[in-house]
């Protein structure tokens, strides 16, 4: 009696499946033959000729970091190498005209765009920002990045879809709906198994607040959720049909995570080493005053504190008179949040007693950047598993001693050996960048010069005309 009603009860819930099954794939049948409608009655040309649309989901192509330096040279390069081809933009800057953001990539990046752009200006931008999920951020973002390509994919049905930005999660969307090619640049992966290991391991970081970390329950259920995550981001990624990762880190998380290795493949990021290797290279004249710069976006991950209690270390464990030094922080704001960062930071050097010492400069032009590194005697970095670290060939390439976590990008690509030859110096915590600067300091400005040049020459690998290359 138990088998017969056990029968009665999952036969029909079995049969309510089916039938709930066939109608959604009906219906997803249905979207996509509409929206191949939609994009055959709008993608014809003016000449009766259909141009290939190739797309890139950015919608923060006009924030002025190095993945939209990765962005715009990718747009150039195509347009080089193809004359059908017609270059779309997914973009949420709705503050800026199309016409402003090309001249904002001219004036950051020092990069002319060859034919014009389409942009697609985004409505629901906001759905991605991590404001609006104050827990369970990584899923809330995701998703609402899906709502967001979707907007995109009604907008604009292209070819070829590229995914620029770390939405993994649109990536299905445009290939099954939109019947799309589709590939993507991962700068950095969603997820990494060395975020698991952060929540395994319990320790307290930006991203793995200390309520967690203190309750084993937490820290339990936070690891399921990661685990459940992971396994959500390797499926949407292994959809791609070509992958290109920035490093040799990100190489080894998306290929442990996505399991696409055939087609995954390493494209250095282009870093416009020519216009820094035009920097004259000479031996410091004797100075009164030496300053320290940093590159990078003030997000959270740059860890700027870190480098203001190490810049403020070394000013106190200085003894005798010396020449003054200056921290120069230059970045790009991106939004409110990132301003309010800038004001905690500079809250943060008033409680250590350096405000006089540290300068900001924020969103600056291409020349300024150039000149404040030619000036620079130390180039900083100090990002926890930087994916790569555009910032840090620059400095390289401008002549800077570099100084850089000893992780990531930096540690595995570009702080490196060449031809045997020291090429810049890598740290890990407050004390050994204090004590890692003050060595530089000390060392004669022959033997500075001397790494100064071995960097230089090494960061030819890193070349626009080698991304140009790999990229097609």
């Amino acid at each position: 009696s138990c088998f017969r009603l056990l029968c009665s009860l999952l036969l029909p819930a079995l049969f309510l499946s089916g039938i709930l099954c066939v109608c959604l794939v009906v219906l997803l049948w249905g979207i996509r033959l509409w929206i191949q409608r939609k994009k055959q009655l709008s993608s014809v040309g003016g000449d009766g000729k259909r141009p290939l649309l190739v797309a890139f989901f950015h919608p923060y192509c006009n924030a002025g970091g190095g993945g939209e330096r990765v962005l715009w040279c990718a747009i150039r390069t195509l347009q080089k190498k193809y004359r059908n081809v017609t270059c779309v933009v997914y973009t949420g800057d709705r503050d800026a005209t199309g016409e402003e953001i090309v001249e904002g990539a001219f004036r950051r990046f020092n990069i002319k765009l060859i034919h014009p752009v389409k942009f697609v200006f985004l409505e629901k931008r906001f759905l991605v920002e991590a404001s609006l999920y104050p827990h369970f951020t990584l899923l809330g973002q995701s998703l609402g990045s899906v709502f967001l390509g979707w907007e995109a994919l009604l907008k604009c049905v292209p070819d070829i879809y590229i995914d620029s930005m770390g939405y993994a999660f649109t990536i299905p969307l445009f290939k099954y709906l939109g019947g799309c090619r589709v590939g993507c640049y991962v700068h950095y992966p969603t997820i990494s198994t060395d975020m698991l290991s952060v929540v395994r391991n319990q320790d307290t970081r930006f991203n793995n607040a200390a309520f967690i970390t203190s309750s084993p329950l937490f820290s339990k259920f936070k690891l399921v959720y990661y685990y459940f995550f992971a396994f959500m981001y390797g499926l949407v990624g292994s959809c791609s049909d070509v992958v290109m990762v920035n490093s040799s880190w990100t190489l080894n998380h998306i290929l442990s995570l996505w399991r696409a290795g055939a087609c995954t493949s390493v494209v250095y990021p282009p870093c416009d080493v020519q216009t820094f290797l035009d920097i004259p290279l000479e031996v410091e004249k004797s100075t009164s005053e030496y300053s320290i710069v940093s590159v990078s976006q003030f997000r959270p991950e740059k860890d700027h504190p870190l480098q203001i209690r190490a810049f403020a270390k070394l000013l106190k464990e200085r003894v005798g008179p010396q020449p003054s030094l200056k921290l120069i922080l230059i970045g790009g704001c991106r939004n409110q949040q990132d301003e309010e960062r800038v004001n905690n930071l500079k809250c943060l050097c008033e409680e250590l007693g350096v405000s006089d010492d540290v300068v900001f400069r924020i969103n600056i032009p291409f020349e300024e950047l150039k000149r404040r590194l030619a000036e620079a005697t130390i180039g900083l970095h100090t990002m926890w598993n930087e994916h790569f670290g555009i910032g840090v060939v620059e400095c390289m390439a401008a002549g800077t001693v570099i100084l850089a976590h000893n992780s990531g990008g930096p540690k595995l690509d570009i702080v490196v050996p060449h031809e045997g030859h020291v090429t810049g110096f890598l740290a890990e915590d407050e004390d050994s960048y204090a004590e890692t600067m003050a060595y530089i300091f000390s060392l004669s400005p022959e033997k500075r010069l001397e790494i100064r040049e071995n960097a230089r020459r090494s960061v030819h690998r890193f070349s626009l005309q080698h991304f140009e290359d790999t990229l097609i």
